[in-house]
């Protein structure tokens, strides 16, 4: 089970600072993992991979942030990531839970957003950050299937909690819609 735990007795890389080339190619790897309840992103695209660093030879500490503090993806997350670094020579991997700050759905790489949009999810549409308020009420969310805005909520909760049931007045089609955060 993967549970928050304290930092590393080790220092860790200063925001910002230069990952050595070996940690830059064990991120690249790690991020690679897809999704296990959004298997068509990764967990880079999804932004839920937080850091990487070396705490010595054939050590590694991965940080992931889940998408809520519930996530019960999050053990199975800990799970890919060990057995991929694990197949590439990194015999002793401990995956750690990073809870602040929190995830949020801007946190979801462009790329991300096309490819939940290309599997028929509504992707969360970025927050205004200037706009210092909560997401509102009544949002405009596109049919990924026809991009019409005339959809209409069936369900706050659909698939995954992170995701409600829409419908597009258009088309018919029901949808799923990836929640902002």
């Amino acid at each position: 089970m993967v549970t928050p735990t304290p930092p590393a007795a080790s220092t860790p890389p200063a925001p910002g600072a230069t990952l050595t080339p070996l940690e830059e190619e064990l991120l690249r790897l790690a991020g690679s993992v897809p999704d296990p309840e959004l298997p068509m992103v990764s967990l880079a695209e999804l932004g839920v991979m937080r850091g990487l660093r070396l705490l010595g030879p054939g050590r590694v500490e991965v940080e992931l942030t889940p998408t809520y503090t519930g996530c019960p993806a999050l053990e199975s997350m800990a799970t890919d990531i060990e057995r991929l670094l694990h197949d590439h020579g990194v015999p002793e991997v401990a995956v750690r839970t990073v809870l602040s700050p929190p995830w949020t759905t801007d946190a979801i790489s462009a790329e991300g957003r096309r490819k939940l949009a290309e599997s028929g999810i509504a992707p969360p549409a970025p927050l205004d950050a200037t706009a210092g308020g909560p997401v509102p009420v009544a949002l405009a969310v596109r049919c990924p299937h026809c991009g019409s805005t005339e959809t209409e909520l069936l369900s706050r909760f659909s698939s995954t909690a992170c995701k409600a049931l829409r419908r597009c007045a258009a088309c018919g089609e029901p949808f799923d819609h990836f929640k902002e955060l």
